[in-house]
């Protein structure tokens, strides 16, 4: 069967959000298809979407992401366009993305993954460690906010949100002394600099996916993916996979701090996972190898332990 390419006349429309990291991931996998078929940047169209998750107001007032609308945040209405044949393409950041995807639509297209870990931000420290006790942090995340209050519980965490630059004026005016974001993000918008450094994975595990780009499609858009096949980074399909079955057993939601980070040695995959109480009194972590080709038996495995170790108790904090 021949594949029917986008041209000037008839171009792929990718769907993406406004920021200028949604627009670099998007722009990226733009370059990747144009260089895959030899085609002109004409034959591509970018169309931004606003989603709930790009709310100025909730964003300035540092809302919680779980008062707002836990996972799907940053992707339904983008979704909602593709479903109704605005767009032929989403470009996404994995770590926002939930664990299973509207019918009809398919996510089986990943771009070579970025530097997985999280960065430390702060005009005054160097690091966590160097952080004096009774230091104020400042993060959205309950993942990251639940590792610093159990790793680091000498110092106080703050709901912070924003963009880069808000983020680096919120610091400047002493709302906190440090903050986080992934190295991805800023590898990819060209902002490696603003990390005083990055985070080793055994104080802070990364969220499962970050540094991923997805690309969704319609299920029945044959064109579509055949074109995405052409830039699909199997290694990080194999390692999304692993982290996003763990994160799917445990809880596909963004109400629970989960971590996970899955790891390719040759024919072998390492998975480190942990899920933590929202306050970090109590954190449950595993870390485990296996053939790559069971990975997702390994994260589905090791998930049902972790929840057999926590017991029904250690959920009793969620709401429902």
């Amino acid at each position: 069967m021949t594949t029917q390419l986008p041209s000037p006349a008839s171009p792929l429309k990718i769907g993406t959000r406004g920021s200028p990291l949604a627009l670099a991931q998007a722009h990226e996998t733009r370059d990747r298809l144009m260089r895959a078929f030899s085609l002109p940047d004409e034959a591509f169209e970018i169309v931004v979407i606003k989603t709930t998750g790009d709310n100025r107001a909730m964003i300035d007032a540092d809302r919680p992401l779980k008062e707002i609308g836990n996972k799907g945040l940053f992707t339904k209405e983008i979704e909602d366009a593709m479903i109704e044949g605005r767009i032929d393409i989403a470009v996404h950041s994995m770590k926002d993305m939930p664990t299973e995807q509207p019918p009809g639509l398919m996510l089986d297209c990943y771009l070579p993954r970025e530097d997985t870990r999280d960065a430390f931000v702060s005009v005054t420290a160097d690091g966590l460690h160097g952080l004096p006790e009774g230091a104020v942090v400042g993060s959205s995340s309950l993942r990251r906010r639940a590792q610093i209050l159990n790793r680091f519980p000498h110092l106080k965490v703050v709901e912070f949100r924003g963009n880069v630059q808000t983020r680096m004026k919120k610091l400047n005016d002493g709302v906190a002394q440090a903050t986080f974001l992934a190295m991805a993000g800023l590898n990819r918008l060209g902002m490696a600099d603003v990390a005083r450094a990055a985070i080793a994975p055994e104080d802070m595990l990364p969220a499962i996916a970050q540094g991923a780009i997805g690309i969704e499609r319609r299920s029945d858009d044959l064109d579509a993916a055949a074109m995405l096949e052409a830039i699909h980074d199997g290694q990080t399909g194999q390692r999304l996979a692993a982290e996003r079955a763990f994160l799917a057993a445990l809880d596909g939601s963004c109400d629970t701090p989960i971590a996970g980070l899955a790891e390719l040695d040759g024919n072998t995959l390492r998975l480190r996972g942990e899920v933590l109480r929202p306050d970090g009194s109590e954190r449950l972590g595993a870390d485990r190898s296996a053939p790559i080709s069971d990975g997702v038996a390994l994260a589905e495995a090791m998930a049902q332990d972790l929840l057999d170790e926590a017991g029904p108790g250690f959920f009793e904090w969620r709401e429902g």
